[in-house]
């Protein structure tokens, strides 16, 4: 089956139209409730009196309910199939997050963020496998992106809701935060229970594709994974065996490690430089480096995927990104940290759909379910640290500036990584992902 085939391309247009906008709907309400207490930092302490290393060991340990969970998730999705499990997480994570109303403790802090992490878990790793379902590898890192485009979606559309929230003080008894944390949560809970109507588990259960179509599609992405488990078969745990899992683990961990100080401190930061608190103005700022990031997404993804050069673009992407990262932590101008941030948000964030075409190419059968599941779940153990360094280095220094420098210090790190290859077989993201197409190693 090739390319060109004319129901090949036709299945793959209507997955991309039916299923990625859902999808991207989806990851807008992930990222900005797993975003949206890094606008609320403010406020939250203020009245909560919840010190910096609490808030900082809370943004982080959302991360480790997620490593927990993620492997169990993605192996349960195999079984029961995307559109359930994908709407189960939905549904429970917007309850956890609007639960963070009743979070006025350090502990309750900590628990509602640690079970967010529990419920969110699976999320990421369980789409980018269901995504392995219905695109070719050629089409793969074209149809990620697409699906990426709902986190700078979700800054350009949630930074200025959550300043807009965070205006409105004591309505009905509820604080500017407490209204932030329900409106978001509950959002995400409602189209939880969309999905239930909305997604599709399989190409065969496509009610919208006809016979030909799905007879076309399962046929290449069956081709790819007969091509993929002739090369390695994984089992759940062999994967972490595997030196190519293990440096991919690592990329994303360092890649996690600077999107953390972005996440995390960018609002409170600019915030500070422009003299005030977090508002609406400040939301609309922030969202303009989104902005920028939806638009590098589109275009380097498509760009990778037509030169076939996705460890390139990837590299080129986040030694933009870190320099940048570092330039925020050298000023306390608000626009130069504005226009930097317009650098360092699309060179990390938009980096990462390009990346998850390299595991991807690699993974086949329960290997894929298990090896994405672990890359996630350890290498968003970045996430978990990025805070908790930045808060110590804050404490040590006396300088809130110098974390920012050691994050991006970090986050190279995933750079020369990409750089390394090994001299006796080649980087699996150097080898052509075409189904039955020869490797050599």
């Amino acid at each position: 089956m090739t390319d060109d085939n004319p129901a090949l391309q036709s299945a793959v247009r209507k997955a991309t139209i039916r299923l990625l906008p859902f999808l991207g709907l989806m990851l807008i309400l992930n990222f900005l409730d797993r975003s949206n207490v890094g606008f609320a930092k403010v406020a939250y302490q203020a009245d909560t009196g919840i010190s910096d290393a609490a808030y900082a060991f809370g943004a982080g340990i959302l991360y480790l309910g997620y490593a927990t969970f993620e492997v169990p998730s993605n192996l349960i999705m195999q079984r029961v199939g995307a559109r359930l499990w994908l709407s189960r997480i939905m549904i429970t994570w917007g309850i956890v997050s609007a639960c963070m109303v009743f979070a006025h403790t350090p502990m309750s802090y900590y628990i509602v963020r640690f079970l967010l992490g529990v419920c969110e878990a699976g999320f990421y790793p369980g789409v980018l496998l269901y995504l392995t379902y219905w695109f070719p590898a050629k089409q793969r890192a074209r149809a990620t992106g697409l699906f990426y485009l709902g986190i700078p979606l979700s800054l350009v559309i949630g930074a200025p809701l959550s300043g807009w929230l965070l205006t409105h003080h004591d309505v009905l008894g509820l604080t500017n935060w407490q209204w932030m944390f329900a409106v978001e949560g509950l959002a995400a809970t409602v189209v939880g229970v969309l999905a239930l109507f909305f997604l599709t588990s399989r190409p065969n259960e496509a009610k919208w594709l006809t016979t030909e179509e799905k007879n076309a599609l399962n046929a290449v992405i069956e081709a790819e994974e007969r091509s993929k488990l002739s090369e390695v078969k994984h089992s759940v745990f062999s994967v972490l065996k595997d030196w190519r899992v293990l440096a991919f683990i690592g990329i994303y961990l360092f890649i996690q490690v600077g999107v953390g100080p972005i996440t995390f401190y960018l609002p409170a930061r600019l915030a500070q430089a422009l003299g005030g608190g977090v508002n609406t103005w400040v939301g609309v700022l922030l969202g303009l480096p989104w902005l920028c990031a939806l638009f590098a997404t589109r275009f380097f993804t498509v760009y990778a995927d037509k030169h076939d050069n996705h460890r390139i673009v990837c590299i080129a992407m986040l030694t933009a990104g870190t320099i940048a990262l570092g330039t925020i932590g050298l000023t306390m101008n608000p626009w130069v940290m504005v226009i930097a941030a317009c650098i360092a948000v699309p060179g990390l964030a938009s980096s990462q759909p390009v990346f998850w075409s390299l595991p991807t190419r690699y993974l086949g059968g329960v290997g894929a379910a298990s090896g994405i599941a672990f890359i996630v779940s350890l290498g968003n153990l970045g996430s978990f640290a990025s805070p908790q360094i930045k808060a110590y280095v804050d404490a040590a220094t006396g300088n809130g500036d110098i974390g920012f420098y050691i994050l991006a210090g970090c986050c190279f790190f995933s750079v020369v990584a990409l750089l390394l290859k090994k001299t006796h077989r080649r980087w699996i993201v150097d080898a052509e992902p075409a189904a039955g197409s020869s490797r050599t190693h």
